[in-house]
């Protein structure tokens, strides 16, 4: 594995391997990874000649009162997992690397930044759309490889691409689950044993809403108050939101259909989960 630090040597390194004929994928990262993350590589090695992928935490897209500085970081056991897998570029830039002192541009996509996530957390879909749209000047992948769990990530990025031009693929990959039914984060690894228990009320909440689509009920009022009820009886838990969704507009649907998107957000204690079900 080739481990760059700098921009520049990272460009170079990308180009060597498009310039050689090989399809690039890329799969950016915060670390602390798990086998969620080691899916996107898994699959970015099934469809590409060449895999990168990059760790950094990037501070642009937390808030003043969330937790970068507490934000798990492993980057030796990172290392070794993404070679494991066969990634055979690393881009592990430093902060002051990635936004040099006096940097003043954004990247923001007017109209989706706002709404799910983003209306709960200012600023936090600028601070993604700003490194990814940095990262994909920098490694210039064929295909980028991201999770549906951050349903509202993956639609913003789409969007960014689409309007920028960036001749890249957008590759979303399903949700990865523990045993139990609870999609994998790294933020998993705050929860204590009982907030573990009481975290796997989202997927409950969401698995009620599907099963009551399935029965043949479309009234999103309907649906959602199946769910509200079921994440009711955690009342530990503290909701953001529970919609259910256009995918690639983020929209609320009045009437459910196939293809929209139940997705939900909540506090476990001090820990702020998402997790999102096709219906």
């Amino acid at each position: 594995m080739k481990i760059c630090h700098t921009i520049e040597e990272m460009r170079a390194v990308c180009r060597a391997s498009r310039d050689r004929g090989k399809r690039l994928g890329f799969v950016p990262t915060m670390g602390a990874l798990h086998a969620g993350h080691l899916s996107l590589v898994q699959a970015a090695a099934a469809a590409c000649d060449v895999v990168a992928a990059s760790i950094f935490v990037n501070p642009l897209q937390f808030g003043p009162a969330e937790d970068f500085l507490k934000y798990p970081r492993s980057f030796d056991r990172d290392r070794s997992l993404l070679e494991g897998q066969g990634v055979e570029i690393l881009f592990a830039p430093s902060a002051e690397e990635m936004y040099p002192p006096g940097a003043i541009t954004w990247v923001t996509v007017e109209g989706l930044t706002d709404k799910l996530d983003g209306l709960f957390r200012p600023g936090h879909f600028r601070g993604v759309t700003t490194v990814v749209a940095k990262l994909f000047h920098v490694v210039e992948p064929d295909a980028a490889f991201f999770g549906q769990k951050d349903a509202a990530q993956l639609a913003i990025l789409r969007r960014m691409v689409s309007d920028l031009n960036f001749p890249v693929e957008i590759v979303a990959c399903p949700v990865v689950r523990e045993p139990d039914g609870l999609a994998m984060s790294s933020r998993n690894a705050y929860l204590n044993p009982e907030e573990r228990k009481q975290s796997l009320v989202l997927h409950r909440a969401l698995t009620r809403v599907k099963n009551l689509f399935q029965s043949g009920v479309r009234d999103t009022e309907k649906l959602l108050a199946a769910g509200l009820q079921a994440l009711a009886e955690e009342n530990s838990v503290r909701l953001d939101y529970l919609e259910i969704i256009d995918p690639n507009t983020l929209d609320p649907l009045r009437t459910a259909a196939k293809g929209a998107l139940v997705a939900v957000a909540a506090h476990v204690g001090a820990t702020r989960l998402i997790d999102n079900l096709w219906l």
